[in-house]
């Protein structure tokens, strides 16, 4: 199955916005689980995208737009944490079975 239909709904800003909240959410704010952050930045993208669109007018296409651009700054947040700890350090200081957070 071909995905890349969905490079066209991506937002390059409100992507970056939903990546540096979702990261400040992670590191600043211990009580919120790991497992709430997409869902905040899913959330949060499609916010952004509806003020963004407010004056052009809001459909379905604006709506798809911001959940995939704030899901995707969780998956591109993955994407760099596992580029910059390529050498697995964290995963074998913590041990069998546990994920470095």
């Amino acid at each position: 199955m071909d995905l890349n239909f969905l490079m066209d709904y991506i937002n390059p800003v409100i992507l970056g916005i939903c990546l540096l909240v979702g990261y400040v959410i992670k590191t600043a704010i211990p009580g919120i689980k790991n497992r709430y952050i997409p869902l905040a930045a899913l959330t949060m993208g499609t916010i952004i995208a509806i003020l963004i669109n407010m004056s052009s007018g809001i459909n379905a296409e604006v709506i798809i737009s911001g959940m995939t651009s704030g899901l995707a700054s969780t998956g591109l947040y993955e994407m760099l944490r596992n580029l910059v700890d390529k050498d697995g350090k964290k995963k074998a200081e913590n041990g069998p079975g546990e994920e470095g957070e």
